[in-house]
């Protein structure tokens, strides 16, 4: 379904060019949970960016479904991301003044998806994740797990074919984090959704179908 081919990803900083990507090859295939392990500055979180077609590569190619999305336009581009790519980030990036459905809403009212369909889809995620009796609430009125269980509805929203997590429960307490990571593999495993999870978290890597390294920007094996 994905298929990654000579990545690489260079920046340039007072002058100099830093590598973050190298050459990295991978192909992830449909409905795989895979994880991707790391220390701080391996290259993950750059990665996932790219392979979420929120920041193009220096060099080389990301197929999906045989076609190379960065051969498109930006709109083209930003039209598949919304409808095919759901993020889940380490901070949930909750709009503080709107409530968990108004927040959840958002990705499918930015498509044209009507209020009222938009509306009936929110009610549906937030319900499927435990948050039936959430949806007037605004973030502020939320615990941490629960604002993060949002913002997994936020990106179930439009049924996105790929789910892309960097750290998910980085901020939360082991027990909280646990419950989180039990979603993200449930809706992997009854929704065929293929998820990429970038973490620190060696035990919910071991729980993932598949798991890689990033190290000094290439993969290796662990």
């Amino acid at each position: 379904m994905i298929e990654v081919s000579n990545l690489g990803k260079t920046f340039i900083k007072d002058g100099n060019k830093i590598e973050v990507l190298k050459d990295v090859n991978l192909e992830i295939n449909r409905g795989e949970s895979l994880a991707i392990l790391g220390v701080s500055g391996a290259g993950k979180s750059t990665f996932l960016t790219i392979l979420g077609i929120l920041d193009h590569p220096t060099s080389g190619h990301i197929l999906y479904n045989n076609v190379d999305v960065f051969g498109w336009n930006e709109q083209k581009q930003a039209e598949y991301r919304n409808k095919e790519i759901g993020f889940v980030f380490q901070s949930h990036h909750l709009l503080p003044e709107f409530t968990s459905l108004e927040n959840t809403m958002m990705p499918a009212l930015i498509n044209g998806v009507p209020m009222q369909e938009a509306r009936e889809k929110a009610e549906i995620a937030l319900t499927e994740l435990g948050l039936g009796d959430r949806l007037v609430h605004k973030p502020g009125e939320l615990s941490g797990g629960e604002q993060q269980r949002v913002a997994v509805a936020r990106a179930l929203i439009m049924e996105p074919g790929i789910l892309l997590a960097d750290e998910p429960t980085g901020n939360l307490d082991t027990k909280t984090g646990e419950k989180i990571h039990d979603i993200l593999l449930d809706l992997n495993k009854t929704k065929d959704i293929t998820l990429v999870i970038v973490t620190h978290n060696k035990h919910l890597a071991d729980r993932m179908s598949r798991t890689i390294g990033l190290q000094d920007g290439r993969v290796c094996n662990l």
